[in-house]
């Protein structure tokens, strides 16, 4: 779950921030970039104390941010698309 008290998320705004903006100085590379830092993330947390239920936490808060970030963020994205040019699934034909 994302949504920490604000006490908390202001411990991390400030290096969550120089994150970015080294991230956004190589947008060419954003990807591989961006992935390192989760990667590496999640590495250092795992060698800190090794189990597989650590792993298994892990690998499931990255699938619930995965699944958060694209019902908030890019459904949103998709639905306005669809708004603007068209439903995909409605064929202009009607099927037999």
């Amino acid at each position: 779950m994302p949504y920490i008290e604000q006490r908390k998320r202001d411990r991390y705004e400030t290096a969550i921030r120089m994150l970015i903006d080294e991230l956004l100085m190589f947008p060419d590379g954003l990807d591989g970039n961006l992935n390192y830092i989760i990667s590496t993330l999640l590495y250092r947390i795992w060698l800190d104390n090794q189990s597989y239920e650590k792993g298994n936490k892990l690998i499931g808060v990255l699938e619930c941010a995965k699944l958060e970030f694209y019902r908030r963020v890019i459904a949103n994205y998709e639905d306005e698309k669809n708004r603007i040019n068209g439903d995909v699934f409605v064929s202009s034909k009607k099927e037999n």
